[in-house]
């Protein structure tokens, strides 16, 4: 098991999102093409955890958020910062929403 979050994708609506449990995670949102618009956590603060936060990003993004895909984790901030660094490294930058957080992640070099 990689650090990747290797989740099948899953549609981005109302329907898939009542389905998922009120629960701590992180996520990928992106587009029809696969192409990631946003790096995501559901933290304490969320009232319904990762349903809250993917009703937030499909809000954020509107039609263009086309699919997701998510891990539970109570560990979600340390997760979501692998994750940004590993998006960091395949793409040689942060989604759009996530780019405030340039400075404070650092650098892997994944195999």
């Amino acid at each position: 098991m990689g650090i990747r979050l290797d989740k099948p994708w899953q549609r981005l609506d109302s329907e898939t999102i009542d389905a998922l449990p009120a629960q701590l995670g992180v996520y990928h949102v992106a587009d029809d093409t696969g192409t990631v618009l946003s790096v995501g956590y559901a933290g304490a603060r969320e009232p319904f955890g990762i349903q809250s936060a993917l009703r937030r990003e499909i809000e954020r993004h509107g039609d263009a958020a086309a699919q997701f895909c998510c891990e539970l984790t109570s560990n979600y901030r340390s997760r979501w910062d692998e994750l940004l660094m590993l998006h960091l490294a395949d793409h040689g930058e942060l989604p759009a929403p996530q780019r405030n957080q340039a400075q404070r992640v650092g650098r892997l070099t994944p195999s």
